[in-house]
Formats: C-alpha cells, structure tokens, sequence
C-alpha cells in the first residue's frame, strides 16, 4: 500500500507589524528615520565640502615650484593671474551663448558669483599654504593630493591684494618642521607678520 501523501505546508510571509501614529514605538521609529536622514545628508555635505576643500590645495599643490620655494610676489600671482581667472573662459562662453535679450542662465550667474566672492576674499585677505616656507614646501612635496586632514600640519598665511607685501600668519600648522611655536613662546600666531625672510610681532615694536 502506497504512503498517504502528506501535505505540504507552506511558509506564510510575516505581515509587517503597523503601530498607531501616535504610539511611542511609531515615534521612535520616525525619530530613528530622522536621525539616519540627517546624518546622510550631512555626510554628503562633509563629502562635498572635502572634495571642495582638495580641489583648492590640489590647485597649490600644482603650484609648488621643481626646487626652492616661491616669492612674495610669485605666490601673489599665482592666486591672482591663474587662480581668480580660472573660470573666464567657461564664463565668456556661456555669456556668448546666450542671446540677445535672453536672461542669464544659472551657470553664469554662479561662476560670476564665484568670482565676486572669490576676488573681495583675495583683496581683504586670502588664507593659503605658505609656499614661501621651505619647511611647509618640503612637507606640501609628500601629500597624496587626496587626504584633506594632511592639510592640517602645513603653515597657512593670509594674503592680500590690498596689500601685497605683508603676509600674516593665520595657522602655524601642526608638524614639528613647520611650528613655529618651539621659537619664542612670547609668539603669538594669530599676529605673526612674515616680510621676506624675517619675522616681526607688531606687540613688540
């Protein structure tokens, strides 16, 4: 006699659990929903800004010369004759493109705001890598133009176009080669005036 076929059961999906809008559960769900929104969206901001924040070293990293370091005055042309045009030929493109009468499209109008905000930064004062330091050069030689935190131990000064013989010391970077804080306890970075190879501290005079 043949077996009776036993019948096969089947595995029914679980029905997902709804909570009442205005349970405590459905409350901590959303507040977790939220969190996890919030911590995305400001990763992403993170991302950008990093990516932004690369370009702009990138673009002096490239501008580090084969030996030595720079001038005053070379590093002053550089942020004003390569770095503040760098978007004059997308620009007169687009302003060629557009017709007679026609408004302006988005993309001008954003270049042009770039360049606004970019050329008041340089006039009332621009903070960069001092490549006229060759301790900041040497150590600016070894970035992999990829990580931003590298960024931290090199000296920064503010620059000028207002006044383009005078560089302060905005950050006096954090690596042992660079600091200058092992010099003179009595200097203060934030009012560190650097002319030429000598360094003054107005409080002193």
């Amino acid at each position: 006699m043949a077996p009776a076929k036993t019948a096969k059961t089947e595995n029914k999906p679980k029905k997902e659990k709804v909570f009442h809008p205005e349970s405590r559960k459905a409350g901590q769900i959303s507040r977790s929903h939220f969190r996890k929104g919030k911590l995305s969206e400001a990763a992403s901001k993170r991302n950008k800004k990093q990516l932004a924040q690369a370009d702009v070293y990138g673009f002096f990293y490239h501008a580090i010369p084969p030996e030595g370091v720079l001038s005053l005055e070379d590093l002053h042309s550089i942020v004003r004759d390569v770095w503040l045009v760098r978007h004059d030929v997308e620009l007169e493109h687009e302003r060629a493109a557009r017709r007679k009468g026609r408004p302006k499209s988005t993309k001008e109008m954003k270049l042009e705001e770039i360049k606004l905000r970019e050329a008041e930064e340089y006039r009332t004062g621009m903070e960069v890598p001092d490549l006229t330091h060759e301790p900041t050069v040497e150590l600016f030689r070894r970035w992999d133009q990829k990580e931003v935190a590298f960024i931290y131990l090199l000296r920064f000064v503010r620059i000028s176009g207002a006044e383009p013989t005078v560089t302060i010391l905005s950050r006096p970077g954090t690596h042992h080669t660079v600091s200058l804080v092992h010099l003179a306890p009595i200097v203060s970075s934030t009012y560190c005036i650097n002319t030429g190879s000598s360094i003054k501290n107005p409080s002193l005079e």
